[in-house]
C-alpha cells in the first residue's frame, strides 16, 4: 500500500509539469481529475470540456509519455474525461475528494455524442443484460467463438470497467503492447482479438471511478485500440442501463444488441428494461438468449428447470424480438469458464459447442 501511495505521488508530480495549450501547467489547475497506482500500473484522468478533446489530445500524449518514462511504472493509461461544463484552468482553490475529484460532482449525462470511428469493423454487436449474474460474459465469449467457428474475423471488448471478466474467461495473461501509432494492440486468444480494462490494471484493483471517467476509458478502449479489420466486434456490456450503457449505445455505430436473461421472472423484468433502453436509442434487438435454461445433472443426466422454464422465449415472443435459443447450465460450462478454456473453443462439436454455434448462426442471419 505504501509503495502504491509513493508511486501515485511520483506520477502526480510528473503530470503536474505537463504544459497546457494556454501556457499553464497541469498541476496548477483542477484538470488532473484522478491519479491512482497499483503494482506498477498507473491510471490518470484529465478533465476537459466536451469541445476540448482535439485540443487536449497532445496533452494526453505528453502525459502518457511522462508516466511511461518513470522507471518504476510498468504500464500507464491516461484518459480525457469530458464533463458537461468546462473545468477551470485557474489555480486550484477548492478541496478535493479521495480521488482528486470535486466532492459531490455529478457525471455528465444527456449530452449528445458522435459515434466513435472504428474503421475496418463491419458490425458492432452489444451483448447486454438488465442485471448481473445471468451469465452474459460467458455467453459473449462463446458467442464470439461461435462466430469465429463460422469463419469470421471476430474481436471482443470487455466493457465492464468495474468487474472485468474477459481475462479469466479467455485465460489471458500479461499486458497489451503499444503499436507504432501509440494505439494499444489487442491480445489474441482462441483466434479472437480481445481487450479489457482487466488487462491494464492489477486484478485486485478496485476501479473507484465516477461515470465520466468510465465513459472516457470505454471510448479509448474502442477508438484507441488497433482492432484492424473485423467482421464483427462483440461488446460485452456492463450490467444495467446507466451512463456506461448509454455511452456505448449512443457513442458507437451499433448494428444491434443481444439480450441475455435467465428464465425466471426476476431476470426477465430487467431484460425488458434493457430492450427498452436500446429501442429508445434506435438500436435493433437482434435476439434474446435464455441462459441457464435448465440444469443438466452430472449423475443422472436429467434436466432440472431450476430457474423456471421457457420464460425468455415467451418474453421474446411477447415483445416481438427474435429468440436465438437457450443454453443449459452444466458443470462442464462452469469448469471451462473458470479455467479460461471456453467450451466452444475446446469442444466445438460437443453439445454446448453446437448450441453456441447455433446461436451465432442465427445472430449472423439477423445481421444479414
Amino acid at each position: 500500500m505504501a509503495q502504491d501511495e509513493a508511486l501515485t505521488a511520483e506520477a502526480r508530480a510528473a503530470l503536474a509539469a505537463i504544459a497546457l495549450p494556454d501556457g499553464g501547467r497541469l498541476g496548477d489547475t483542477t484538470r488532473l481529475a484522478a491519479v491512482s497506482a497499483s503494482a506498477g500500473r498507473v491510471t490518470a484522468m484529465i478533465a476537459i470540456a466536451p469541445d476540448e478533446a482535439e485540443t487536449f489530445a497532445a496533452v494526453r500524449d505528453a502525459a502518457q509519455a511522462a508516466l511511461e518514462a518513470l522507471p518504476r511504472i510498468e504500464k500507464a493509461l491516461v484518459a480525457l474525461t469530458a464533463e458537461s461544463s468546462a473545468p477551470s484552468s485557474e489555480p486550484q482553490q477548492k478541496p478535493t475528494g479521495a480521488l482528486g475529484t470535486t466532492p459531490g460532482a455529478a457525471p455528465a449525462s444527456g449530452t449528445s455524442r458522435k459515434p466513435v470511428a472504428m474503421a475496418g469493423i463491419t458490425h458492432i454487436v452489444a451483448v447486454a443484460s438488465g442485471k448481473g449474474g445471468v451469465g452474459k460474459s460467458t455467453t459473449s465469449v462463446n458467442l464470439a467463438l461461435g462466430l469465429r467457428a463460422l469463419g469470421l474475423k471476430v474481436g471482443i471488448l470487455d466493457a465492464d470497467i468495474y468487474g472485468p471478466s474477459l481475462p479469466t474467461l479467455l485465460g489471458l495473461r500479461g499486458q497489451p503492447r503499444v503499436g507504432t501509432d501509440r494505439k494499444l494492440l489487442p491480445m489474441q486468444s482462441y483466434g479472437l482479438k480481445a481487450m479489457s480494462i482487466g488487462l491494464l490494471v492489477d486484478e485486485e484493483t478496485a476501479m473507484v471511478w465516477r461515470g465520466p471517467m468510465v465513459m472516457s476509458a470505454l471510448t479509448q478502449m474502442m477508438a484507441e485500440v488497433a482492432w484492424g479489420r473485423l467482421d464483427i466486434l462483440i461488446i460485452d456490456m456492463p450490467p444495467g442501463t446507466g451512463d456506461a450503457q448509454l455511452a456505448i449505445a449512443q457513442g458507437t455505430d451499433l448494428s444491434g444488441a443481444v439480450i441475455v436473461s435467465t428464465p425466471q421472472d426476476l431476470s426477465l423484468i430487467d431484460a425488458r428494461r434493457g430492450i427498452t433502453m436500446f429501442r429508445k436509442v434506435d438500436v435493433p434487438i437482434l435476439g434474446v438468449v435464455e441462459n441457464m435454461s435448465h440444469f443438466i445433472c452430472t449423475d443422472c443426466g436429467a434436466h432440472h428447470a431450476i430457474f423456471g422454464e421457457g420464460g425468455a422465449e415467451q418474453e421474446a415472443g411477447r415483445l416481438g424480438v427474435p429468440f436465438l435459443g437457450g443454453v443449459p447450465l452444466t458443470m462442464e460450462l462452469r469448469r471451462a469458464s473458470d479455467l479460461g478454456q471456453p467450451v466452444t473453443a475446446m469442444a466445438p462439436d460437443g453439445v454446448l459447442g453446437r448450441i453456441y454455434t447455433g446461436l451465432a448462426e442465427r445472430l449472423l442471419a439477423g445481421l444479414q
